[in-house]
């Protein structure tokens, strides 16, 4: 404890940059998990719902049920019908387009975490190497006094430490939450293959139709 607070006293000017970086990692953490947990829906369930009411040809049900549905997968199901009801022959581009500017909601923030993940350990590592330098100065003046040196080493440890902490942390969760967005990834696939089955079938029936016309 005396070490911990001989650091803080001596190292804060290297430590607060850290102590930033820790209060963001957790500021970031708490607001994509509660995202994340507010727009998580069952897709399974909700697929077969929908594709009974493209089935039907009825656009309005499936609408509807993109609405009931809600979150980030319902604003883009319900992004899919629209395109769906105007344009059958671009709706893997336009669906493309909606997809990913959900997916950069989804991403928001994830930056920080990743930088922080990859900063830290160098402030830390910085903080050793500067208290380290001033003990070796210290020991200079005050010639050889092996309390004061391992004071010295141990204090600059300290800042190594809270680095490497808040950077494993900060790499865990930006992990976690890269596996959240490729979830959500997966259901828009889920939902354009469902959407493209439907074009397809409707684009196979049109030159059925205009052959049987022609004989």
């Amino acid at each position: 404890m005396e070490l911990l607070l001989h650091s803080i006293q001596l190292d804060w000017p290297v430590l607060t940059p850290i102590l930033v970086c820790s209060i963001l990692v957790l500021t970031v953490a708490i607001n994509r998990y509660s995202f994340y947990s507010r727009n998580k829906r069952d897709v399974v369930q909700f697929i077969p719902k929908i594709q009974k009411e493209l089935a039907k040809n009825n656009l309005v049900g499936a609408q509807n049920l993109s609405i009931q549905l809600g979150g980030v997968v319902g604003e883009v199901t319900e992004e899919a019908v629209r395109i769906f009801s105007e344009q059958k022959s671009g709706f893997a581009r336009s669906f493309d387009i909606a997809s990913t500017l959900a997916t950069r909601k989804l991403e928001n923030h994830l930056t920080i975490l990743g930088t922080i993940g990859g900063v830290c350990p160098f402030l830390g590592l910085f903080g050793t190497v500067v208290r380290i330098l001033y003990t070796f100065q210290d020991l200079a003046v005050q010639g050889n006094q092996s309390a004061a040196v391992a004071m010295g080493i141990g204090s600059a440890l300290i800042a190594t430490a809270f680095g490497l902490g808040v950077a494993i942390v900060a790499v865990i969760f930006y992990n976690y939450f890269q596996s959240e967005v490729k979830n959500y990834e997966d259901d828009f696939n889920l939902i354009k293959l469902l959407f493209l089955s439907f074009v397809d079938s409707n684009e196979e029936v049109l030159p059925q139709t205009s052959s049987n016309i022609a004989l």
